[in-house]
């Protein structure tokens, strides 16, 4: 059984667009116990089976998804046997479209554990290019992504709770992007270096996701969502991770959070929430 991780943007800086057409971010990432699963078998057969279960799985593209995709890749670099043939069960925990980066997870575990964490880096931008930028995001628990091409792991790994809500709205990351009219200034602090709980917290608190104007501009929901959320006893901060449309609250304590999700709950009962906290 492979754990495969959702990340968090706790911060999200779009800083220009490049020629290549991806634009440019500075980020603060970290990954958080909510996964999906994947129980992946070789067999002998003509071709792969690949099967999607769980509450998000009519979300996903069955002809064309970041787990078919992961696999040809392998094959054509030969990074697996080329006859060897896989079923491969993917439980859908992570919701679709919704910035915590659930497909390119599930591409990202998978190569981890079908080349048993042996796969070289240069081969790593291979997938980078072409299942999504935030790839390598999961090959690190909590890190300062400084930019496209330069990310920092953390001096010291923090402990914090959250509280994730979806709010049933689907995002098209590239159609979120295709809205940035307006570019940030790289930010002088390097999160990566920060050691104190404290300070870390009023760091990224000053931050901000530059995607979430756009986001909810759009869905005017999301900011009653995120007031909410962050009039909650003991929350730090809420934010929209990535592209959207999860929002998310960094709580002081599980007890804290628990109480936090009872309330969001009760006030939204409709839309999916969990606590969660980092691995």
């Amino acid at each position: 059984m492979i754990k495969s991780f959702c990340k968090i943007n706790l911060s999200l800086k779009v800083l220009k667009k490049l020629k290549i057409g991806l634009h440019d971010i500075q980020s603060n990432t970290m990954l958080l116990n909510l996964h999906d699963t994947l129980k992946v078998k070789k067999f002998n057969g003509k071709k792969d089976i690949i099967i999607f279960k769980g509450n998000f799985k009519k979300m996903v593209n069955k002809s064309k998804n970041s787990v078919s995709d992961t696999i040809r890749i392998l094959r054509k670099k030969n990074l697996i046997k080329k006859e060897n043939k896989y079923k491969i069960i993917v439980n859908k925990k992570i919701p679709v479209f919704s910035g915590l980066g659930g497909g390119t997870s599930n591409a990202a575990f998978l190569i981890k554990h079908l080349t048993k964490n042996k796969i070289k880096s240069s081969k790593l931008k291979i997938f980078e290019k072409q299942i999504g930028s935030d790839f390598k995001l999961f090959f690190y628990k909590q890190l300062f992504q400084k930019n496209l091409k330069k990310i920092i792991k953390y001096k010291k790994n923090f402990n914090f709770n959250f509280v994730l809500v979806y709010p049933n709205i689907q995002c098209s990351t590239k159609t979120i992007y295709s809205k940035v009219k307006k570019y940030s200034d790289s930010s002088e602090t390097d999160f990566s270096k920060i050691i104190s709980k404290d300070k870390f917290v009023d760091s990224i608190r000053k931050e901000t996701n530059d995607l979430q104007k756009i986001v909810t501009s759009e869905f005017f929901i999301l900011k009653r969502l995120l007031n909410f959320i962050s009039i909650q006893q003991g929350c730090y901060f809420s934010r929209m991770t990535g592209s959207g449309s999860v929002c998310f609250g960094i709580f002081k304590s599980k007890k804290s959070a628990i109480l936090g999700f009872k309330r969001i709950k009760k006030k939204f009962p409709k839309y999916w929430c969990v606590i969660a906290k980092t691995i």
